[in-house]
C-alpha cells in the first residue's frame, strides 16, 4: 500500500505542473460533450433496450406489480446514468492514454527518475494492441455482467471493478513502454499486479465523484506512471 500512497501523492504534486494542467480538461470535455449529445438523441431507445433485457431476465409476474415496475424503472435510469458516466470516463481514459501518456511519462522520467535507463521495449503498435485487447475484454465482461446490475448491491460493485481492470491494463503498458525492455514489460505485467488493480479500483470509485472525475484520467495516468516507474526502478535495483 505504501507504493500506492506514494504514487497518489506524487501524482497530486505533478498534476499542477503547467504541462499537466494543459492535459487535464480537454480529454474529459471532449468525452463528456460527445456522450451528452448521444444521450440526448438515443436515451429513449436505450431505455427500451434495457427494458427488453429486464423482461428477459425478470419473471413477468414480478413486473405486473406496480411497485416493482416503478422501482425497476428507477433502477433502469440509475443503470443508464452509471453506464453514461462509465462511457465518459472510458473515452477520456482512451484519449488520455493515446495522446497524454507519452507526455506524462517523459516529464516524470526526466524529473523523478533521471537515472532510469530507457530500454524502449514498448511500441506504438504494442500500445494500440494493448488498448484493443483491454477494451475487448472490458466490453465482454460488461455484457456478461449487465444482468447482475439489476441486483442493487452488485450495481454498486461491478462498475468500479470493471473500471479497475481497464485502468490498470490501459495505463500499465504505456507507463512502462519507454523505459522497460520487452522482457521487463512481460515481467512487470505479473509483478506486483495487486497494487495496479488497487490503484485501478481507486480510479473506478473516483469516476463517480462530480468535478474530481474531470481530472481523473490525467491524475490516474500520472499515478500509474509514478507507480510503474518506481516498481521498475526497484526491480532493477534488486537485479530481478
Amino acid at each position: 500500500m505504501t507504493a500506492i500512497v506514494d504514487a497518489l501523492i506524487a501524482a497530486f504534486r505533478t498534476i499542477f505542473h503547467p504541462k499537466m494542467i494543459a492535459l487535464v480538461l480537454w480529454p474529459m470535455l471532449i468525452a463528456a460533450g460527445g456522450w451528452l449529445f448521444l444521450a440526448i438523441v438515443f436515451w429513449h431507445g436505450w431505455m427500451l433496450d434495457l427494458s427488453g433485457l429486464l423482461h428477459a431476465v425478470v419473471p413477468a409476474s414480478w413486473l405486473a406489480n406496480s411497485w416493482v415496475a416503478g422501482a425497476t424503472t428507477g433502477l433502469m435510469w440509475l443503470i443508464l446514468v452509471i453506464l453514461l458516466i462509465m462511457a465518459v470516463h472510458l473515452t477520456g481514459l482512451v484519449i488520455t492514454a493515446i495522446f497524454g501518456m507519452p507526455i506524462m511519462v517523459e516529464h516524470i522520467g526526466k524529473v523523478y527518475y533521471p537515472e532510469l535507463e530507457k530500454r524502449k521495449g514498448g511500441t506504438f503498435a504494442g500500445s494500440v494492441r494493448n488498448t484493443v485487447i483491454a477494451l475487448a475484454v472490458y466490453f465482454i465482461l460488461l455484457i456478461i455482467s449487465l444482468p447482475f446490475w439489476l441486483i442493487a448491491p452488485l450495481a454498486l460493485i461491478l462498475p468500479p471493478a470493471l473500471t479497475a481492470y481497464l485502468n490498470q491494463r490501459l495505463f500499465r503498458y504505456d507507463a512502462l513502454a519507454e523505459h522497460a525492455s520487452p522482457e521487463e514489460l512481460e515481467k512487470m505485467a505479473g509483478h506486483a499486479s495487486a497494487p495496479y488493480f488497487i490503484l485501478g479500483v481507486i480510479a473506478g470509485l473516483v469516476q463517480f465523484v462530480p468535478v474530481l472525475n474531470l481530472f481523473l484520467p490525467v491524475y490516474m495516468g500520472l499515478a500509474f506512471a509514478h507507480l510503474c516507474l518506481g516498481q521498475l526502478e526497484r526491480v532493477r535495483a534488486r537485479g530481478d
